[in-house]
């Protein structure tokens, strides 16, 4: 059976994927690429005409899929504590699967060796999660300050995403789940 644009195109995304959060954007390679789907190398070029292409791609794809699935949680519960915990999970789920990475947690550490169109993407990433986790606050405390909010919201995406960063490191879990319930405990998440 012969794979449509689409299919070659959803594969390579899927491949590309999978290698970023295991060994990060500089170990995307468009001929290990292609030989992972099947296709000639000079294929890769035809859905993605470079690197920051389809780094780009990735990281927009990554966000938008998380602002969905974040979005179901805000229209599912009211409960600022549920929600978070449904979002502590997203992240730890990516360490279950392998010892993975978020995508543009690993990205956004590479910082210096991006283009500047998956830079772009990798910041628009941030920015929808530190959104979301303001809109999660205000539950909390609806009269608080909107800068109140906005820094409570960055530090608790950082913390997460850097729980997650030193787990993945010592390769062990156990790490990110310690260190979510030492920041409850401290009062920086609810």
């Amino acid at each position: 059976m012969t794979k449509t644009k689409t299919d070659v195109r959803e594969a390579l995304m899927t491949a590309a994927k999978a290698t970023v959060q295991a060994h990060g954007y500089n170990a995307l390679s468009f001929r290990e690429l292609a030989k992972e789907v099947g296709i000639k190398s000079a294929s890769v070029h035809y859905h993605f005409p470079t690197k920051g292409d389809l780094g780009a791609a990735l990281a927009h794809r990554y966000t938008e899929e998380g602002a969905a699935s974040l979005a179901e949680l805000l229209a599912t519960s009211n409960d600022a504590t549920w929600c978070l915990d449904k979002y502590i999970a997203i992240f730890r789920s990516a360490l279950a699967n392998d010892n993975r990475m978020c995508l543009c947690g690993i990205m956004s550490a590479e910082l210096d060796d991006l283009p500047n169109e998956v830079r772009i993407e990798v910041d628009k990433f941030a920015e929808m999660n530190v959104g979301w986790l303001m809109k999660v606050l205000s539950r909390e405390t609806p009269s608080a300050d909107e800068q109140d909010l906005q820094d409570r919201a960055m530090a608790i995406f950082a913390a997460i995403e850097g729980a997650q960063l030193v787990a993945r490191g010592c390769q062990d879990i156990g790490i990110y789940d310690r260190t979510i319930r030492a920041y409850r405990k401290t009062g920086l998440m609810p």
